[in-house]
């Protein structure tokens, strides 16, 4: 057979030729394995790559706009931001307490000033009958700015009026506290001492300031008497003020002074007890616990 022609059968390829064939095989698939592989990252890459690009452009646009609620108080508006493109510290709170503001003292009577001197406040406080015998209206009225409640001033004078040891104890005798408005028998004022002066025409030198009156159907009360009571007093300024009212609703009811009648006795109401006592001792009320009228010499 001429050489390079074949027989035209196949002949039986060797062991080492099969093994090339084989590599070559597998050579092949890893290509076409590779070549697809890559095509999916591709069209992964494709997919993704987007949807990154716009979660990128979406913040930085969120970071370009400025956040509505930012640079504003508690009540909603906003605070502007100032030349230079920065905003302004915000104050921190303070870690420690605010202090308390000072309370407001009761005013002193001798540097009491009345919103309007001599203008007075009328109790609207109203009470029942006191005593058996015909009522005497009465109410009570505070100059203003002198510190004194009305109401509380009002109830305090009916205790003592309807106190078993005051005067209710005569039963020809009889009180009822009546509101702002509503007519009545006499008025107790409690008024700041110059006020006090005014109304009750006080000249003496070593009384003005410090007294009280009665003067006409008008009770005045001086407010140093009734905060502080009298040093000639022994005693609480609130049974000092049961003094005050006792001796002059004495009057209010026609009684005259009376004196001390006689050393360690007690002094009676109607003493004129802030002048000094006379060897007597200190006492508020016209009777005593057991109904005894605390009497004295008259004073002319």
């Amino acid at each position: 057979m001429p050489a390079g022609h074949s027989s035209g059968r196949s002949r039986r390829s060797s062991p080492r030729a099969q093994r090339r064939a084989e590599r070559r095989k597998r050579l092949r698939r890893t290509i076409l394995l590779g070549s697809a592989g890559l095509a999916v990252v591709t069209a992964t890459a494709y997919t993704l790559l987007p949807q990154d690009d716009d979660a990128k452009a979406a913040a930085a646009r969120t970071a370009a706009e400025p956040d509505p609620t930012a640079g504003e108080s508690g009540d909603g508006s906003a605070n502007p931001v100032p030349q230079g493109g920065q905003q302004s510290a915000s104050p921190q709170p303070s870690s420690s307490p605010a202090a308390s503001p000072p309370a407001s003292p009761t005013p002193s009577p001798d540097t009491a000033t009345p919103t309007r001197p001599g203008t007075f406040k009328a109790s609207t406080t109203a009470g029942k009958a006191q005593g058996k015998g015909a009522a005497r209206r009465w109410r009570v009225e505070v100059e203003e700015g002198s510190g004194v409640d009305p109401e509380s001033a009002a109830r305090a004078v009916e205790a003592i009026l309807g106190d078993p040891r005051g005067w209710t104890k005569d039963p020809k005798y009889g009180f009822q506290l009546v509101a702002a408005g509503q007519p009545v028998d006499f008025t107790i004022k409690i008024a700041t001492p110059k006020t006090t002066d005014l109304l009750c025409d006080v000249v003496t030198p070593e009384l003005i300031g410090e007294t009280n009156c009665s003067t006409g159907h008008t009770v005045v009360v001086n407010l140093k008497r009734w905060q502080e009571g009298s040093p000639q007093f022994s005693g609480s300024p609130e049974e000092y003020r049961a003094l005050i009212i006792n001796h002059e609703v004495g009057h209010e009811l026609g009684r005259g002074h009376e004196s001390c009648p006689g050393p360690g006795k007690p002094a009676p109401a109607m003493m004129q007890q802030i002048k000094g006592l006379l060897g007597c001792k200190s006492n508020a009320w016209p009777y005593d616990s057991e109904g005894t009228y605390l009497s004295g010499p008259s004073v002319l």
